[in-house]
């Protein structure tokens, strides 16, 4: 498909939000292997501190869940952390002039931190520049956003918009073609055949795709279901749109 024209860009957002704790040992591996987060502290008990690559407070697996929500597996460790400091959304239009493909996840009100969480680890596995949500109506990120993407919130840029549509047209602008997944749509994500720069969309949980968002794809497509069963997840959506994609 034809590129579209590449226009000036908007300026940086901002990301809110404080400091918070992690746990797991696969979560905080992973913090700890990213130059670019800030990690406050660590504890860990003495048998899950041994060969951690970082110095930790020992402490006994009681004072661990005395810092975590309730009911929280840690492995006998944690980190308290700063929210990592995100690029922009242009900055990944940036990043994506120099290559031939690209593809960047829009989220339209995704507000589950388990599916966000679930969807940046999907992103990472498949290639995805970014994954973008908007500033209100989406989770910040937090323990459970970074439990459920299983270390990919360490890889997978989470950028946050003022608004959703306004940045669909700037996507578009820097030469992006926007397919919104929708099970009304009228062809398969397969069958639109897309190629070069693209934007996929998903909507929220429970509504899907809002009205002016659906009015801003290019394309609306939909996934080669069965009757069986009426829709899938967002965060399974999501993996089959990606890989999909990804073998074009």
């Amino acid at each position: 498909m034809a590129e579209r024209d590449k226009r000036p860009h908007r300026k940086p957002q901002t990301q809110p939000g404080g400091g918070y704790w992690l746990a797991g040992t696969h979560a905080v591996a992973a913090v700890l292997a990213n130059d670019g987060r800030t990690v406050r502290r660590v504890v860990a008990t003495a048998e899950a501190a041994k060969g951690l690559a970082a110095a930790a407070d020992v402490v006994d697996k009681a004072a661990i869940e005395r810092l975590l929500p309730p009911g929280t597996v840690h492995q006998g460790i944690a980190a308290l952390v700063e929210p990592l400091e995100q690029p922009d959304l242009g900055d990944i239009a940036r990043a994506a002039a120099s290559r031939d493909r690209a593809v960047v996840v829009v989220l339209d009100q995704v507000t589950d931190p388990h599916n966000v969480g679930a969807i940046l680890r999907s992103a990472a596995a498949f290639g995805a520049l970014a994954v973008v949500v908007p500033d209100r109506h989406a989770p910040e990120e937090t323990a459970a956003l970074a439990k459920a993407a299983s270390g990919a919130l360490e890889r997978m840029p989470l950028v946050r918009v003022t608004n959703v549509v306004r940045a669909l047209d700037d996507l578009k602008e820097a030469g992006f073609w926007v397919a919104g997944l929708a099970a009304d749509a009228p062809a398969t994500l397969a069958a639109t055949a897309l190629s070069g720069r693209v934007v996929l969309v998903l909507g929220s949980e429970g509504e899907g795709l809002r009205r002016l968002t659906r009015e801003h794809c290019d394309h609306l497509v939909r996934l080669p279901m069965t009757a069986a069963v009426e829709s899938l997840n967002v965060s399974n959506a999501a993996a089959v749109a990606l890989y999909e994609l990804a073998r074009a």
